[in-house]
């Protein structure tokens, strides 16, 4: 039985590689762990596959996935977890910003009883356009999870493998795997300061961008796990507030005439009144919403999601 599998995306890290590589293989040896290292190049453009292959002929621990293009971190965490053989999986950077002598703690916290475990780099050395975005980025999500996490966006994690092997992640979901682990039945989760490094080598492949789309990917997520497996609560709700109101709007418009007219008052014809227009959009949105909410349904009970990336090569995996 492996005791830790080591999961890194990779994406044009070629200088750090056989640096971060024999920082993993001396923490393993030091501390007597059987372990696995798994690197996913997802599509780099230097020669990290070519560092990656040299690399693996020299450790027999050390495993490689090749991706046919560049398809995100979260595509590289997901092909990594489904081949982790590890009781301990740990995810990290291969920009050597993680450092690996955080492994054995992480380790022994997951072995004494958690299902997560999720650094947060408490003290950082990236630029306030960075840590300012991040905090309020943070903050928000843990607002909306209830999970009291500092850093959810940090790449040096713990889980158990069945922690790994009961989830999909995909688009960008890798910051929201805690999230994820939470909504699946894996409540014990966990926080651990962890040093945060400079950047040795090369610059950051990340931009401001990645905030934006974390919020879109946090509304993405919360929605998919309420409504995943009943969409005609969501689309149903909506288009029985919609028709009511356009039905009720329209009943009233029809008194308000006949009432007039029985009465002998001049009153407008329906059809004159911009009120009427709304109410029929409303019943026409409501139905649409209401078709919508069924077609969902056929969609949610008929589809399986296979996997969004495909791999051209791998190296040292035995099926």
């Amino acid at each position: 039985m492996i005791q830790i599998s080591v999961v890194v995306p990779v994406f044009n890290e070629e200088e750090s590689l056989p640096e971060l590589t024999q920082w993993i293989s001396r923490v393993m040896t030091q501390h007597g762990f059987s372990y696995e290292v798994i690197l996913i190049n997802d599509g780099s453009t230097d020669r990290s596959w070519e560092v990656i292959q040299n690399l693996s002929g020299n450790n027999k621990f050390l495993r490689g996935l090749n991706f046919t293009r560049n398809y995100g971190k979260s595509a590289a965490l997901d092909a990594g977890f489904r081949r982790a053989e590890g009781e301990v999986v740990i995810t990290m950077d291969a920009d050597l910003q993680d450092s690996p002598d955080e492994i054995p703690e992480l380790y022994e916290m997951i072995k004494g009883g958690l299902d997560v475990v999720s650094g947060w780099k408490k003290e950082r050395h990236d630029p306030i356009s960075k840590t300012i975005p991040s905090k309020f980025f943070n903050g928000v999500t843990r607002w909306i999870s209830g999970i009291q996490l500092h850093d959810f966006n940090c790449g040096l994690k713990a889980y158990r493998n069945k922690v790994v092997k009961n989830i999909t992640i995909y688009g960008e979901m890798h910051r929201y795997i805690p999230l994820l682990a939470k909504w699946n039945g894996f409540q014990k989760i966990g926080e651990k300061v962890v040093q945060h490094q400079a950047r040795k080598y090369g610059y950051s492949k990340f931009g401001l961008e990645r905030f934006l789309n974390g919020f879109l990917d946090l509304i993405s997520v919360s929605f998919v796990h309420r409504y995943k497996k009943k969409p005609m609560h969501f689309f149903g709700t909506l288009g029985t507030l919609s028709f009511l109101s356009g039905f009720l709007i329209t009943c009233w418009l029809i008194f308000e005439k006949v009432y007039g007219l029985s009465r002998g008052i001049k009153v407008r014809e329906i059809v004159d009144q911009p009120l009427f227009f709304l109410a029929l959009v409303a019943i026409v949105v409501g139905v649409q919403l209401f078709v919508t909410g069924f077609i969902a349904e056929l969609m949610t009970s008929s589809n399986s999601k296979e996997a969004e990336y495909k791999i051209d090569e791998e190296i040292n995996f035995d099926f």
